[in-house]
């Protein structure tokens, strides 16, 4: 037999549970190279560095775009 609730779970006891369940914006930083807003830990995708390294080429960087 599974579990049951012993009473009714009220509204406000229900939305005070959800209060911590809304959707955060995704958060950004700006490339050190470009300024451009970038995703924290991922390569910028509009100059190809991650940190202060070259990681994609320009012809990588031209396709990817078009």
């Amino acid at each position: 037999m599974s579990a049951v609730p012993k009473r009714k779970v009220s509204k406000s006891c229900k939305n005070m549970r959800r209060s911590h369940h809304a959707l955060k914006p995704p958060s950004s930083a700006a490339c050190p190279k470009c300024d451009e807003p970038r995703a924290p830990h991922r390569v910028c995708r509009f100059c190809g560095t991650y940190g202060d390294r070259q990681v994609l080429s320009e012809s990588k960087l031209n396709s990817a775009e078009a």
